[in-house]
């Protein structure tokens, strides 16, 4: 018998010799046939399966197929469907495997009764349509290939049949045991073992338990790791196939004519010719094209290749336009977007996520860009300093401190960056000490003298220089008020006030560095300065000094003053962190003026306890400037008495605002809320006084300095107020007199009648000592604060009289006089904010007052109801004076300053005159008619921070901002009074807020408004549009104050008796809410260097009781602010365990300690 049955036939038929010998090892004797003689059937039944059609003969394949027995294909079907489950199985596990087996696979596999027939014989299932020889050679190559037999394929199963493999497996040798595949399966069922005595022996199982635990998947969450990747992935972009709009388009759209319409193919799928082709493929049973299969691909691609063409639109612009700065930089932004698309320069699988997130990729290209910027364009200042702060996130401080200098060598004309520069030496807490950025501060500000005088010949003069050095000696002097030496803070303001006010004649010509060398003398000479009791300043020294002897100052016996109270420990039983903070903040209270030796008591510098009171010349000497402004001169002077405490209406400039704010008082609306048509403008803005590191929460009130305090503010007053006349000096008597009447309104809140009645006392004694001198006789703004203390002491008879005698002898100057105005307008909301009783009455009163303001003739006292007449000439005087004023604002002469002001004084009272007479829609209808004449006028760039180290010069934003904060009070009123809806002063305040967002009135107004909302979306959705378009700090804090104020409104709910919180009502998540408002304030512009969001922030993560977590956000705090003392102050409140270390670090870094822990062990034990 040959030996493959299926080519019997042609082994055995005659043919040609050559053909004989070629067939010859068909019929090899030394083959056994019953071997293989499954293999041979299944193959010949596979072929037969395949092409039953075909013309070859298969008459041997037939016969044998009738022989075999209904059992065997029984048994042969039960064993294909035993390898199929065996085959799933291996799926997992031999992957590759799997994958290359399905490559050789034939495409007759999805006929189900050939499925087993794939590997045996896979070339036969694929070539039906071949011939016999080819189908014969490849049975052979079948049966004689593997090695391996399979059990079910034989027939005769035994019980002891075995399968041999006699070739030797070299992976073994290799890995040492045998390959996992060629060993069977099983399941041990318990650790024992058949046939051994478990008492006596045991057996160790390598490898896994035999219970093999069962994962529980859990679902999970959308903030789980694996689903916030996800939801950092990019969306697929979805664009339409449609043809792009042509770009002339045309005014019609275009209808197909019949002839260019393709008629329809119709076939046997689509008889109508209504489907498309994906439709007819899906009906035929095809998926779609490879094409078409890889389009939604192609939405990627396309963005990248948008962004490609935006990377080569900058490359070109900047190649033909190297020089342009602006263009680099937005050159430079690009990079940020380019990082957060798809991998446009990715090349390998994996590539684009990482260096999607890579940030150091990020910054070295920037770095790169900005390298060639600079390049080509070496002397731009905006470029480098944008890659010093670039190379911030990964230089060393040194590195970056020593490419600073070299920047400020290139450019020591430039004030911007000298501000920046100190900055960053000021926030850098490693090289951070307070004698190093001092000394710093005196060679900025020396330098700068220099390039203003013309003594560094290589820089020029910059325009704006005066003015900014005046903003960074400002700022020097906040800085050091905040690190606690406030004797040196006050000392500059002194030298500066005699050096500049009081130079004499023979050194005025000479350039600063002079100036200040002729100075040295008098500072170290003993003379008095200015706030000290007989201080007649440098000039009236030189000139004694040129005649020859020393002025000797003769002490006033009568005015002898008590010793000062020394005693810091009043209560030995608190705890020791207690009580060295009340014995600090009572001597920085008491210890703020510089120590001087009185030598009319024979003092020397050696008397002094503390040495640290003592202010040498070389403290001060490199700090003095020159101001050669009339109004910078002024701005002295008011920026010396706001640093005292008075109210003088002087904010620090913007660029030092943020770095001096160090208190809450920007949330105070006490005032406001009681009287919002007369409540006065205190001005803290934020920034407390020299002598003040009260702890936060503490509410701000003008409560006056000690006796010395008091007597160095007189003694300044009556220094500086002769060297000015006309405005600025009322100014100066008008702000002496407030901060008289402030600390009056401190006694009222409080209710001390013992010290109300000896402070009113003097406050009227100094209102009509003012209101005696010549020059003050008729000046409205005195007469209008002593009228206004009057009513605010109860007396409102005596005020009307004097209200009644100021308007009399103003004369009848209409509404052309603002300063009329404004007090006619006081006067009259006085009148409105009386009781609720006499409302009526008081109503009169204010109409009667508005409309004499209005006539033409002299003013009388109120005698009975106004008439209608009256009323109807009031109103149209009021029209036409505010044509007027309009009119006269559109035109930009030197005297339009005064006609704004006029504008504002006409617009308040004609407001409130409509309100009494005609209501609220009136007034707020005039307010919407300014406000649509004066918007067109505003600047470009829209009011923000301005600098307010020069005057202030009334503008038309200046304007608008005044009419509306008339507006908000006037609602504010109307809604107390009065039952109103809240959306129009809602809409007002949004209004003004994306117009002001640094005016802090209006902030307060809103918050207070908003609070009362059960719905905190629209506020949060408001503040969130401020804060990414607006520059000031002003709407992060009361974002975070509005937050705070809901959270304890909640709070306040929740608890019982004020104890324990019952979590009846969900907080909402405000907790995170706030500490999420927290850190985006911290990243912002202003925000990582101001102390109050810093103190702030940790205040309000104490109150959460998060220890660890605070003290993490305190020594981050003291990265960015290391020279503030009200932190450390905090801080040891807060971790009274860590009061050494805190006071050890404030030691290092030379902040002012004035009681140390040693001289507080001693004053215990005494």
């Amino acid at each position: 018998m040959a030996l493959f049955p299926a080519f019997a036939g042609v082994s055995e038929a005659p043919d040609s010799g050559s053909a004989r010998k070629e067939l010859d090892w068909l019929s090899n004797p030394s083959f056994c046939v019953e071997t293989v003689t499954s293999l041979s059937q299944q193959a010949e039944e596979a072929a037969a399966l395949v092409s039953e059609e075909s013309l070859l003969t298969r008459s041997p394949l037939k016969s044998e197929l009738s022989d075999e027995s209904d059992s065997n294909r029984n048994l042969r079907q039960a064993s294909r469907k035993k390898k199929k489950e065996k085959r799933k199985k291996r799926k997992h596990q031999h992957h590759k495997k799997t994958k290359r087996k399905r490559g050789q696979s034939s495409s007759s596999g999805s006929e189900p009764d050939t499925d087993s027939d794939k590997d045996k014989s896979p070339r036969g299932l694929r070539g039906g349509n071949r011939g016999l020889e080819t189908l014969s050679q490849d049975n052979a190559a079948a049966a004689a290939g593997p090695r391996c037999v399979w059990l079910e394929d034989i027939q005769a199963l035994t019980g002891e049949t075995f399968r041999t493999d006699k070739k030797p497996d070299p992976a073994n040798w290799e890995y040492k045991s045998l390959y996992r595949g060629d060993i069977a399966r099983y399941k041990r069922k318990g650790d024992s073992c058949l046939g051994i005595n478990p008492k006596k022996q045991c057996i160790s199982w390598e490898g896994a338990p035999t219970e093999k635990k069962r994962a529980h998947k859990h679902v999970e969450r959308y903030f789980t790791k694996k689903n916030v990747g996800l939801m950092s992935a990019d969306g697929v972009a979805v664009s339409s196939k449609a043809d792009p709009p042509s770009s002339a388009a045309g005014s019609f759209i275009p209808v197909k004519d019949s002839d260019d319409v393709v008629p329809p193919v119709t076939t046997w799928l689509n008889p109508l010719g209504i489907y498309d082709q994906s439709t007819t493929h899906w009906l035929q049973g095809q998926g779609p094209t490879e094409q078409e299969s890889k389009q939604p691909d192609s939405q990627p691609d396309h963005k990248s290749s948008l962004l490609k063409a935006r990377v080569e639109e900058f490359n070109r612009r900047v190649r033909e336009n190297p020089r342009d700065t602006q263009l680099w930089m937005a050159f430079v932004a690009f990079q940020d977007e380019v990082m957060r698309s798809p991998g446009l320069y990715a090349i390998e699988e994996g590539e684009q996520e990482k260096r999607k997130r890579s940030l150091k990729l990020i910054l070295e290209k920037k770095l790169a860009i900005l390298e060639r910027a600079i390049d080509s364009n070496p002397s731009s200042v905006d470029l480098k300093l944008a890659k010093l702060k670039l190379c911030a996130e990964f230089w060393e401080p040194s590195t970056l401190v020593k490419e600073w200098q070299k920047l400020i060598f290139l450019h020591p004309n430039n004030t911007a960056l000298w501000q920046k520069y100190l900055l960053f030496c000021q926030s850098q807490f490693s090289t951070f000490s307070i004698s190093k950025i001092h000394s710093l501060y005196g060679k900025c500000l020396s330098t700068l003298s220099a390039v203003k005088d013309g003594s560094i010949l290589s820089h020029p003069e910059l325009p704006g220089t005066e003015e900014a050095m005046f903003a960074l000696f400002l700022q020097q002097c906040h800085f050091l008020r905040q690190a606690g030496h406030a004797e040196k803070a006050v000392s500059l303001f002194q030298a500066m006030v005699d050096f500049t006010f009081f130079k004499p004649d023979s050194v005025k010509d000479l350039p600063a560095r002079g100036q200040v060398e002729f100075f040295e003398p008098f500072w170290d000479s003993g003379e008095p300065r200015a706030g000290e009791k007989g201080a007649r300043g440098w000039r009236a020294w030189m000139h004694q000094q040129e005649r020859g002897g020393w002025v000797v100052i003769n002490p006033d016996e009568d005015d002898d003053e008590p010793e000062e109270d020394d005693q810091d420990i009043r209560d030995k039983t608190l705890p020791k962190w207690q009580i060295w903070l009340a014995a600090e903040r009572s001597r920085d209270q008491r210890h703020w003026r510089p120590w001087r030796p009185d030598k009319t008591k024979k003092q020397t510098e050696e008397d002094c306890e503390d040495p640290e009171r003592q202010v040498l010349f070389d403290d001060i000497g490199q700090s003095l400037i020159r101001l050669s402004s009339q109004a910078l001169q002024f701005q002295l002077i008011v920026a010396f008495l706001q640093f005292l405490g008075v109210p003088a209406g002087f904010s620090p400039p913007a660029s030092c605002l943020y770095l001096a704010m160090d208190e809450n008082s920007v949330f105070d609306n006490v005032l406001y809320d009681e009287q919002p048509l007369t409540s006065p403008n205190l001005s803290f803005s934020g920034v407390s006084c020299v002598g003040r590191t009260d702890q936060l929460g503490c509410r701000r009130w003008t409560r006056g300095h000690s006796r010395e305090g008091e007597e160095f503010i007189r003694n300044l007053f009556h220094l500086v107020m002769p060297l000015f006349s006309g405005p600025e000096r009322s100014q100066l008597c008008s702000s002496w007199l407030r901060y008289e009447i402030a600390k009056v309104i401190w006694c009222l809140h409080t209710k001390n009648k013992k010290r109300l009645k000896s402070r009113g006392k003097n406050c009227k004694k100094l209102a009509k000592n003012l209101l005696k001198e010549p020059e003050n006789r008729n000046n409205v703004c005195l007469w209008k604060q002593y009228a206004h203390l009057e009513w605010l002491l109860g007396n409102t008879e005596d005020a009307r009289k004097v209200f009644d005698t100021a308007l009399s002898s103003a004369g009848s100057r209409e509404l052309k006089d603002p300063e009329v105005c404004e007090l006619s307008l006081l006067y009259a909301a006085l009148e409105l904010e009386l009781a609720p009783d006499t409302r009526v009455a008081t109503t009169a009163r204010a109409v009667h007052i508005l409309t004499r303001l209005a006539e033409s003739g002299p003013y009388g006292p109120y005698t009975g109801q106004v008439l209608a007449v009256h009323i109807l000439k009031a109103r149209k005087a009021y029209e036409h004076a505010l044509q007027d004023c309009l009119g006269e604002s559109c035109v930009s002469d030197p005297a339009a300053a005064a006609s704004l002001n006029r504008l504002v004084s006409v617009v308040k009272c004609f407001m409130l005159f409509q309100y009494l007479t005609t209501g609220i829609d009136a007034a707020v209808q005039i307010h919407e008619q300014v406000f649509a004449k004066l918007k067109g006028a505003l600047p470009a760039e829209g009011p923000g921070l301005e600098a307010s180290a020069c005057p202030p010069s009334v503008s038309v934003s200046s304007v608008l901002e005044a009419v509306t904060l008339m507006h908000t009070s006037l609602l504010r009123f109307h809604m107390k009074v009065s039952v109103y809806p809240l959306a129009p002063l809602r809409q007002a305040l949004s209004e003004a807020l994306r117009l002001y967002p640094g005016n802090q009135v209006l902030w307060r107004s809103y918050v207070q408004i908003q609070s009362k909302s059960h719905s905190a979306n629209r506020t949060r959705r408001f503040f969130d549009a401020v804060t990414r378009s607006a520059k000031p700090l002003e709407p992060w804090l009361f974002a975070i104050e509005a937050e705070k104020m809901r959270k304890r409104l909640v709070e306040t709910v929740q608890r019982v008796d004020g104890r324990e919180v019952y979590a009846t009502i969900p907080e909402t998540g405000l907790t995170h809410r706030i500490r999420a408002l927290f850190e985006n304030a911290i990243r912002s512009e202003h925000g990582s260097q101001c102390p109050l969001l810093w103190r702030m922030y940790l205040s309000f993560l104490v109150s959460l009781g998060n220890k660890d977590r605070s003290k993490g956000v305190f020594y981050k705090a003291l990265q960015s602010c290391p020279w503030a003392k009200a932190l450390y102050m905090d801080a040891v409140e807060y971790f009274p365990d860590e009061m050494q270390e805190i006071l050890d670090l404030m030691t290092e870094k030379e902040l002012r300690v004035r009681l140390p822990l040693e001289e507080l062990e001693l004053l215990l034990e005494d």
